[in-house]
């Protein structure tokens, strides 16, 4: 009978534990198994799109800031190297490691 209570109160310490964020040391082995087959190849897709995105985002500020006040291109230069500095900043807040 205190073998069903034991297993009783693991079971639920461990759903507990899933459902607050904690994770034991089996979960966290497994979690990071299962993470070694994908994670190189989703976190360059990832870090790619972040690049980009932000990239494309300042050059269309800029040549539309251009457009509308009729003016050359320096909006487009300013806007471009802003969108460039904040996809390196978005990679380097992907890729450095969390805090202990």
């Amino acid at each position: 009978m205190s073998e069903d209570k034991n297993d009783s109160f693991l079971s639920r310490l461990k759903a507990a534990e899933r459902r607050s964020g904690l994770k034991t040391e089996d979960d966290k082995k497994e979690s990071a198994d299962d993470k070694d087959g994908q994670s190189l190849a989703t976190l360059a897709l990832r870090a790619g799109t972040e690049m980009i995105s932000a990239l494309i985002v300042g050059v269309c500020i800029g040549w539309g800031l251009d457009k509308w006040l009729h003016t050359r291109a320096i909006f487009l230069i300013i806007f471009a190297l802003l969108g460039g500095g904040a996809g390196v900043l978005n990679v380097w807040r992907l890729v450095k490691p969390p805090p202990v």
